[in-house]
């Protein structure tokens, strides 16, 4: 498989060859406010600018939109994807909005749901603290992962915007993925700490899936992220666990 960083959770993954597109934010450096009471509140989002042309991102067999958040789905990747794209959506609450913005191909993932001869899982995901959700429930919403398979390659869980709490660890025992990506870039809301996962997360997951590579992304991209790659990179050095973990650079390829 190869996975590349595009910008923030967006990823485009070959696998088994079927070309993905995963959580799109296409839109222009800073197009977008801050996210309302959260850290660096003064930042316009996304605060880079993206790695490579708009049509290279979007030539692609599917996207995957985890769920429709401003930062995985945005108005410049509704306008830029074709309409009739094959295109998976967590739920059918995601999938009415989706198909509400003209696609016409929106497929609601399951426990086994089959593309191009891949098996694609759904997962759960908690984006925060049990008390985030009890406070905020309704504007972090409903979050998942997907585990990609195929008698070719190797397993593939993309663990989306959650932090490390029981479901993670139930998913990475029951799939055992060779490679799983995790958005770690420490989002923040003031007063609830994090909502996706920080460096203590990273090691939670190296910890439980002693055989996994661990690829890490959404990082530096939105205003709330708290953890840098340079940081993660340190952690890692100091916790002896460098060798596991890949920390690419928006527009970086990885071949794994």
């Amino acid at each position: 498989m190869r996975i590349t960083q595009v910008r923030n959770a967006t990823l485009l993954v070959d696998y088994a060859g079927t070309s993905f597109l995963i959580d799109p934010m296409l839109g222009a450096k800073g197009c977008h406010p801050a996210f309302a009471g959260t850290p660096n509140g003064h930042l316009a989002n996304p605060l880079v600018a993206l790695p490579m042309p708009i049509g290279e991102i979007v030539d692609v067999d599917a996207v995957i939109v985890t769920h429709t958040h401003l930062d995985h789905w945005d108005a410049a990747a509704r306008d830029a994807l074709p309409k009739a794209i094959p295109l998976f959506a967590q739920d059918e609450t995601d999938a009415a909005a989706i198909r509400a913005a003209g696609f016409t191909d929106v497929r609601v993932l399951a426990a086994a749901t089959v593309f191009g001869g891949i098996t694609l899982a759904k997962t759960p995901g908690q984006h925060g603290s049990d008390e985030a959700m009890r406070q905020i429930g309704a504007r972090l919403g409903s979050v998942c992962g997907v585990v990609f398979r195929h008698p070719a390659e190797k397993t593939l869980y993309l663990a989306g915007d959650t932090v490390w709490n029981r479901h993670v660890e139930e998913s990475l025992g029951r799939y055992v993925p060779d490679v799983v990506v995790l958005n770690c870039g420490d989002a923040q809301i003031i007063g609830l700490g994090s909502i996706i996962m920080g460096q203590q997360d990273v090691l939670a997951v190296l910890r439980a899936a002693p055989g996994a590579t661990i690829v890490a992304s959404h990082m530096e991209a939105v205003n709330h992220g708290m953890l840098s790659r340079t940081a993660l990179r340190a952690f890692l050095a100091e916790t002896g666990m460098t060798p596991r973990v890949l920390v690419p650079e928006d527009g970086e390829t990885l071949q794994l």
